[in-house]
């Protein structure tokens, strides 16, 4: 695994940003009585799987916290994925829109699972945790 010093270095990270992005540009196209409640729903959740990635960064340092935050983006990545799938249903997303945003879900969520997975490698060791 290559060394990253900051989340920003994180391919999840990149991609949920660049999701986020996506979901944004498109949602300015959504029917305006959908502001405060589809549009801002999938803007909130996708935007929230890159700062829950951020957060999990931050907190590495222990590992169980580490792991909760990344279960928080992915419950995010889902969450997003649901709102994609409710924006098909209504016909405001193509479904070859969909698709794209929804296999960017899946990538995102990939990654989350195997960061999971491996969350001794990305975490430091505490002093206080060392075995004598």
């Amino acid at each position: 695994m290559d060394y990253v010093e900051s989340y920003k270095d994180l391919a999840v990270y990149k991609t949920a940003r660049q999701l986020s992005k996506d979901i944004f540009a498109l949602t300015k196209k959504f029917p305006k009585e959908e502001m405060y409640s589809l549009t801002d729903q999938v803007r909130r959740s996708s935007r929230s799987v890159g700062a829950q990635v951020a957060e999990a960064w931050a907190k590495r340092r222990y590992e169980k916290h580490f792991v909760s935050k990344l279960t928080d983006a992915d419950g995010e990545q889902q969450e997003t994925q649901h709102w994609i799938e409710t924006s098909l249903d209504c016909g405001y997303l193509s479904k070859e829109v969909a698709d794209t945003l929804l296999s960017q879900c899946s990538s995102i969520g990939k990654m989350l699972n195997s960061m999971i997975t491996k969350s001794s490698s990305f975490c430091k060791p505490n002093s206080k945790n060392k075995p004598n």
